[in-house]
């Protein structure tokens, strides 16, 4: 990052190779359970368990996954993450999203992929908090999902994720590397200084939970661990040789239902083939931005948050753990106060105003009733608007 940016002379084969060869040593991650073609494996209810007794430190968990995906491998599975419940009635509603679709305008498309290969639904988060938001409380009130994206981004992350479905036959998507500089062109992503293509990465996570089984045959993302250590790679992805070195190095990680994935966003991946000629291969593919980034998504987190207030509040009555609330709360509601108008929504007695999540979770450890949050988050909104 000398020279401040990156170029073509920077694009070396050789030197990208130099980097994939480090060793995975399962005595460096204690927490983890082994290695599956190079990517580390956490089993999550052993892991929930040991969290749960004080055995380990939450964060030293954090600390751990986080090495993993920035200096390891740059891929972590945590095996039975989500209970089959909660994803089998989430996958009712996302089947049924894609029925529609098809009704109304047909296959969607994909960024890396060929059209009609797969269905995606877009901002699923909302779509279902909308829907059924008993499901998604259910569904995102999980310690592992909130455990990776905390050791990746810290707390005030937003969650927007996407469906994907590859049907029978779906072809490979290309490899690539992902948001922010994965989706600009060559031309402009080389505009950014080398610093930028750093800090890229650390703005978001990318995950996948598995909503079906994923064996070799219906094509499981194919993955290069350390990838994402070559600085310049988003300048490289598109490059033939880098194309042709990932199609004869990449592996791949079946996974079973409930399974989550994350995964380092420069890590140079892409969904794989599905040969098989009737299993549609279903992930819920999560982006989660830092609180410091832009989402790729527009998502009403307003309507969202009163969507789903009954649910989050009968699941506290329920006795539902605080964090596990808490998780749900972070994958709907804003966590973060800024942007803001500071002349209408001033930092009372603390250095920023509060955001939408605290107010959400205030409301619930008050009880409040549906009209009363309804009040409070709307005059929060007109709080932020500047005129």
């Amino acid at each position: 990052m000398s020279r401040g940016y990156f170029s073509d002379q920077d694009l070396r084969l050789e030197d990208f190779v130099s980097l994939l060869n480090d060793p995975v040593h399962l005595a460096d991650y204690p927490n983890a359970a082994s290695v599956e073609q190079g990517a580390l494996v956490y089993e999550a209810p052993a892991l929930r368990q040991r969290l749960v007794d004080g055995h380990t430190e939450r964060r030293a968990v954090c600390s751990e996954i986080s090495r993993a995906l920035l200096a390891g491998p740059g891929v972590v599975v945590f095996r039975r993450a989500l209970e089959p419940g909660p994803i089998e009635r989430v996958s009712t509603v996302f089947r049924d999203i894609i029925t529609e679709q098809r009704r109304v305008s047909g296959s969607k498309g994909d960024h890396f992929g060929v059209p009609g290969a797969n269905d995606r639904i877009w901002n699923a988060l909302e779509k279902l908090a909308l829907i059924d938001p008993d499901a998604f409380v259910a569904y995102y009130s999980n310690d592992m999902v909130a455990l990776g994206a905390e050791a990746w981004l810290g707390p005030m992350y937003q969650m927007t994720s996407q469906v994907n479905v590859v049907n029978p036959g779906g072809a490979a998507q290309m490899p690539h590397r992902d948001f922010h500089l994965g989706f600009m062109t060559d031309e402009t992503a080389a505009q950014f200084p080398s610093h930028a293509h750093a800090l890229s990465p650390v703005l978001t996570l990318q995950g996948a939970i598995a909503h079906t089984d994923m064996p070799l045959e219906t094509g499981p993302t194919m993955y290069l661990p350390h990838s994402q250590k070559f600085q310049p790679g988003y300048l490289a992805w598109r490059r033939h040789e880098f194309i042709e070195y990932f199609n004869e190095h990449h592996v791949q990680v079946p996974l079973s239902v409930g399974d989550l994935v994350y995964f380092n966003p420069a890590l140079f991946h892409g969904a794989g083939t599905n040969v098989t000629a009737d299993v549609f291969r279903m992930a819920n593919l999560l982006q989660i931005n830092s609180a410091f980034g832009r989402a790729m998504e527009s998502v009403d987190r307003l309507r969202m948050s009163l969507a789903v207030y009954p649910a989050l509040l009968a699941a506290k009555r329920d006795g539902t753990s605080t964090a596990d609330i808490e998780a749900a709360v972070a994958s709907c509601a804003e966590g973060y106060a800024f942007p803001t108008n500071l002349d209408r929504d001033q930092p009372v007695g603390r250095l920023t105003p509060h955001s939408q999540a605290e107010l959400l979770l205030g409301a619930l450890a008050d009880e409040l009733d549906e009209a009363a949050l309804d009040e409070l988050l709307h005059a929060h909104s007109v709080r932020q608007q500047t005129s």
